[in-house]
């Protein structure tokens, strides 16, 4: 492989027309999936994008006088604090950090940021405090900065074709759809449109699985708990939200109608103050690149409105604290679907 790879660098023109075969085959397989999970990428530029850059890039190094020669490999001295940053092999090949560094340059000059985020997993740790100090020494000053993330595991092990527990994602999905399909046919046979909304759960139930839990810790890959409709769940805050849309739906609010006096007592207190919170959740989730801060506080929104709604009867016939409870409950579900959004989660109008 590393002999092929050589040569791929070297711009043989049988193993590159094989290489753009596999590339355009697994682009389309994994647009597939990014499809269903609605992300999108700018660029599509690879690692084999910048080859033609990278000796480039190698020259400056030497300019710069950073590179040493060891044992045959061309490397640059971190000093004590990490191990030495292997540029080149003794067959003059490179690697990935080579190649990342110039990917991190060329980025820099088309796109002229003061910070870089790379997400990728925690098992990479050292490469990106590499990159990071040999960008320093070069005299570059941005912020690279590696959002680290852990592993997910099926029954405790982590994901492996060699070992049988790999799973693929698209069949994962699949699995998920048809699983909250099964759910509805269940629970509400008579909804229309089951397949979209079906589908809106079950990606939305992986999404979130995903992302409420803190980035760098591994995390247990369970289907089954993950689909539920109550519990630290996306089903359960879709389902909250549209709990409130049904209410919505039959009521409609006025304003000048409002009685604010009842936002004093303490029950409306704690879901107000965490209505008004959500900005600052935003925010921090913005400064620590956590989108598990804004899936945590839906939950905690989810469960508070709950409680309001097992507690207290929204629809009465005091019209101050009715349309009251109406303005309460629309600015919880707006916030509740501002937040799936956020995630990429789609929120539902009926489930």
């Amino acid at each position: 492989a590393r002999d092929v790879f050589r040569k791929m660098e070297l711009g043989d023109e049988n193993y590159l027309k094989l290489w753009q075969v596999f590339r355009k085959e697994s682009l389309k397989e994994f647009t597939n999936v990014y499809d269903i999970l609605k992300v999108r990428f700018d660029s599509y530029a690879g690692e084999a994008f910048y080859n033609d850059k990278i000796e480039a890039v190698v020259d400056k190094l030497e300019d710069l006088k950073l590179l040493e020669i060891d044992d045959g490999a061309t490397i640059v001295n971190l000093g004590d604090e990490m191990p030495p940053a292997l540029i080149k092999r003794s067959d003059g090949g490179t690697l990935y950090i080579t190649r990342d560094l110039t990917a991190l340059l060329y980025r820099h000059e088309n796109y002229n940021f003061s910070k870089i985020l790379y997400v990728v997993g925690n098992e990479q740790k050292l490469h990106f405090e590499q990159l990071k100090k040999v960008s320093y020494l070069m005299g570059y000053d941005f912020d690279l900065v590696h959002v680290n993330f852990g592993l997910v595991l099926i029954d405790g092990k982590k994901m492996s074709t060699r070992s049988g527990t790999n799973a693929n994602l698209l069949t994962i999905i699949k699995e998920a759809i048809l699983e909250a399909k099964n759910q509805i046919l269940e629970k509400n046979p008579q909804l229309e449109n089951i397949h979209d909304i079906s589908k809106k759960i079950g990606v939305g139930a992986i999404i979130f699985n995903d992302l409420k839990n803190e980035r760098n810790l591994d995390i247990d890959f369970d289907l089954e708990n993950m689909l539920k409709f109550e519990g630290q769940t996306g089903p359960y805050v879709q389902y909250s939200s549209v709990r409130i849309n049904s209410i919505l739906k039959k009521e409609t609010i006025k304003d000048n109608l409002i009685d604010y006096k009842v936002f004093k007592d303490e029950f409306y207190f704690e879901l107000i103050k965490l209505v008004d919170s959500f900005v600052e959740i935003i925010d921090k989730a913005r400064l620590d690149n956590s989108p598990s801060i804004i899936a945590k506080y839906l939950l905690a929104l989810s469960q508070s409105f709950n409680r309001f709604y097992g507690k207290h009867k929204i629809v009465v016939d005091d019209k101050g604290i009715l349309n009251a409870n109406l303005a309460l409950i629309k600015a919880v579900r707006l916030v509740l679907n501002e937040g799936l959004r956020l995630l990429g989660i789609d929120y539902l109008d009926e489930m």
